[in-house]
């Protein structure tokens, strides 16, 4: 199993509303069943991120597409998530944008809600009756269908198993523990190393903050695109980051800020330096090949010891969308169909992009699964009677709020500003994000 690169920049706002504003003044966007070629050759253009595994993968998958529906080609736009999305941004300004973008959640109101993607729904040739509503309705935006999910996954802890043993402590009953459990058992590990092992690490990016607002009835974003939580509860989302600095359950602020640069082969995690931290389920088998080592995933902690409490959710490890200035839209129909229900592409992707959505493909490709594959979709499984409803699409304007949490946690990490007030200045900030991308 692969993963897409682990180190991540700023994702420019401004330069998606430069595109989409371009985009806006140019013609109408294409659109229902029209844009047929009958048995005329055409060309569509698909854009994706991923590493050297992923790409060899995909290209498996547009040979098998191209070999069952001969007058369409595909040309290939393989990138890295780092250069990403100002490509994206920069083609879509130009009215160059590919025809079907591999899309994240993070912008789908971003491109969709300015008009940059196709409404999925409104495309004959996409059979969507396979796939569960909430796995629609995660790629869903003012009513149109900007997305189609890839797959599921889950933000967990992940524990490296040769760390704990080494340290000489037990893995935790995920089914019970609190935060206080979390903090206790990673300075226990902290403690038993060298002073170079760490127990565990923070975990700041934008689920981390979503699943402890879920714990505390409240939400990072509304339904209707506003901000859902108070600054009290925010501010103890940054103390308990604070309090993991102060036991020595993690690294120093300085370690952290190195170790986040840094890529998975020479992290922490992943040198066996560290013995829990936060990753996507899709990511398990990438960390077992770089560390060596068996790893377990845990459910996130809660604040009672309740797992139904724990605030997890399912999330679309990205999704399929299309431009709306794409000149094939019959054809660019037929190549997302193809990636999300046919057996043969399901044969080829497994689960690299997540488990599909696609109970029929799940099922087809189970007999093949790697033992990390198989692990990943029997949890997915396990933790299916206490996931609750996913948390709403994030609004016009939110594209870059994980880099905002990361930088508030650098300033209480370095005793720059309080939990409180890094809390107000972050709801601020975003605040002023959503309400400018609205304008």
């Amino acid at each position: 199993m692969t993963i897409p690169p682990l180190t991540r920049r700023r994702f420019q706002l401004g330069a998606v509303a430069v595109a989409v504003s371009l985009l806006a003044s140019g013609c109408g966007a294409a659109g229902g069943s029209g844009g047929t070629d009958g048995n005329k050759e055409v060309t569509l253009r698909f854009a994706w991120w991923g590493n050297e595994y992923l790409n060899s993968q995909t290209e498996k998958v547009i040979d098998a597409f191209e070999a069952a529906n001969p007058t369409i080609k595909i040309e290939s736009e393989p990138g890295e998530w780092s250069s990403y999305w100002d490509k994206l941004a920069t083609k879509t300004a130009a009215n160059d944008a590919p025809d079907v973008i591999q899309m994240d959640q993070k912008y789908i109101a971003e491109y969709g809600g300015r008009g940059a993607l196709l409404d999925l729904a409104k495309q004959e040739g996409i059979d969507t009756s396979k796939l569960a509503e909430e796995a629609l309705a995660s790629g869903q935006y003012d009513g149109a269908q900007y997305g189609l999910s890839t797959g599921q996954n889950a933000y967990v802890v992940m524990a490296n198993t040769k760390v704990f043993e080494a340290a000489n402590v037990p893995l935790p009953d995920d089914t019970t523990w609190t935060w206080d459990d979390f903090v206790e058992t990673a300075a226990k590990i902290s403690a038993s190393g060298d002073g170079s092992t760490y127990g565990a690490a923070y975990g700041s990016n934008e689920a981390d903050l979503i699943i402890w607002l879920r714990q505390h009835g409240q939400n990072l974003y509304s339904e209707d695109g506003k901000l859902d939580f108070d600054t009290a509860t925010a501010a103890s989302f940054w103390e308990r980051l604070k309090e993991q600095r102060d036991s020595k359950a993690s690294p120093p602020a300085t370690v952290a800020t190195e170790d986040a640069g840094a890529g998975l082969e020479e992290s922490l995690f992943g040198t066996n330096r560290v013995g829990m931290a936060w990753w996507w389920t899709n990511q398990l088998g990438s960390l077992e090949a770089t560390t060596g080592n068996s790893i377990k995933m845990l459910r996130a902690p809660s604040s009672d010891g309740t797992a139904a409490e724990n605030g997890m959710y399912y999330k679309p490890t990205m999704f399929w969308s299309a431009s709306s200035r794409t000149k094939h839209p019959e054809a660019t129909a037929k190549f997302i169909d193809f990636l999300t229900n046919s057996p043969e592409a399901g044969a080829i992707l497994m689960t690299d992009r997540g488990v599909p959505t696609n109970t029929e493909i799940v099922e087809s490709i189970t007999p093949s699964l790697k033992p990390a594959d198989t692990t990943v979709v029997s949890f997915l499984k396990d933790i299916e009677p206490d996931m609750k409803e996913a948390p709403p699409v994030p609004p016009v304007g939110a594209g870059s709020v994980q880099n905002v949490i990361k930088r508030y946690t650098d300033e209480v990490l370095y005793d720059r500003l309080t939990p409180q007030a890094a809390a107000e200045a972050f709801k601020k900030e975003v605040e002023g994000m959503i309400s400018s991308a609205s304008k």
